[in-house]
């Protein structure tokens, strides 16, 4: 088994890195599969999704069997929402965490954003317009595009010129008026009123605590096992909160070693096998972006190889036994085939092990899988 990596503590240091490794491919749902594309954004909570079409990968990687239409049906069937919950960023999230998760993150999200608002010239009396004539927009079961809405404001006198349509959707949705609706397209879905889309249930967490120890053990069920500073991270919460979550979440959340902590309900790791381990994973994939320290799937030379403009784009990857090694890009599909080129990381092993991975994707994307070449070592 290769070993690349350590992590930073020296608690960390000492694991046996093919259990820890085994461990978090079962709780991610990429060795078992998972049955439905609710199931797994069930079972990861959250998942980024500013890149609409690769978050749909990440969902049909964990279900066997799927297709971009299952993701599809998924999304117009409400059971998966798409929104900002956390960080900032769109991510794919269960329906009954969204509001849930806006109520603990909302604050500082706004907070963070203050000046970028202020910059753009978005205050109270803008916000509250934009508020009211997207509602107008959208009630009664409408939806609207990105362009739609932004030209309903303009047309009312708030300009949308820059950034300042974005963040202005960005702004409705962080507060629980807006989310992604309808798919129009493979990488872009229309906006809907949240309430009317998907309405608040009785079965939602309203209190803090509930929501912090509901959204701690669903991180570690789905990540796990992983630290209280991942999970800080991967919420954007302070490490005061996310050590109160541990807390509020009791005998549901249980010590592994060290310092990693797994949901007590955990699902126990199987047996690897080479199909069962290597891996065709999109950019942003929550087995690799889903933690804070990454040095458990990764060395720190290669990571900057998957994030290689600093800038927070991630490249896709491969996974072989749990561990990122190596990079890939897909061509423009032509005449209904798409073409690979692999960027191979030292260990990696032989390309071919990766080819029922990659006639996978090709299935899930219903195209035709061309020539996989590769370079690098």
């Amino acid at each position: 088994m290769r070993q690349t990596s350590t992590m930073t503590t020296d608690a960390a240091a000492d694991l046996d890195l093919l259990r820890l490794r085994s461990a978090r491919l079962a709780a991610q749902g990429l060795t078992g599969g998972l049955s439905s594309p609710s199931a797994a954004v069930g079972r990861l909570v959250c998942v980024q999704a500013q890149d609409l079409a690769a978050a749909k990968w990440v969902l049909g990687v964990r279900v066997p069997g799927s297709f971009e239409a299952t993701i599809d049906a998924a999304i117009d069937d409400r059971s998966v929402l798409r929104s900002w919950p956390m960080r900032g960023t769109l991510h794919f999230v269960d329906p009954g965490m969204l509001r849930p998760i806006l109520r603990l993150t909302a604050a500082r999200l706004m907070q963070r954003a203050a000046k970028n608002h202020g910059d753009e010239g978005i205050d109270d009396a803008v916000h509250a317009s934009a508020r009211a004539v997207a509602i107008r927009e959208l009630e009664g079961g409408r939806s609207a595009s990105r362009d739609e809405l932004q030209a309903a404001w303009a047309a009312a006198g708030i300009p949308i010129a820059g950034q300042r349509g974005y963040h202005l959707i960005w702004r409705l949705a962080v507060e629980g008026v807006l989310c992604g609706g309808p798919v129009e397209t493979r990488a872009r879905q229309r906006f809907v009123l949240l309430d009317e889309w998907s309405p608040a249930t009785s079965n939602e967490p309203v209190d803090a605590d509930e929501t912090l120890a509901k959204l701690v053990t669903g991180y570690l069920r789905g990540h796990g096992p992983a630290t209280v500073r991942d999970f800080a991270w991967w919420t954007g919460l302070t490490l005061t909160q996310s050590r109160r979550a541990v807390e509020a979440a009791g005998v549901d959340v249980v010590a592994w070693s060290g310092d990693l902590l797994v949901a007590a309900d955990a699902e126990p790791p199987t047996p690897l096998t080479e199909a069962a381990t290597r891996h065709v994973l999109a950019p942003f994939d929550e087995f690799f972006l889903g933690y804070g320290d990454r040095s458990v799937s990764c060395s720190a030379d290669d990571a900057a190889r998957v994030v290689p403009g600093k800038n927070g784009l991630f490249l896709p990857i491969l996974v072989a036994d749990g561990e990122v090694v190596g990079t890939w890009r897909r061509s423009p599909e032509r005449r209904g085939v798409t073409t690979v080129e692999v960027t191979r990381f030292e260990r990696a092993p032989n390309l071919e092990e990766f080819g029922p991975a990659f006639a996978r994707w090709a299935e899930f994307w219903s195209t035709g899988l061309g020539e996989v070449t590769t370079v690098g070592a």
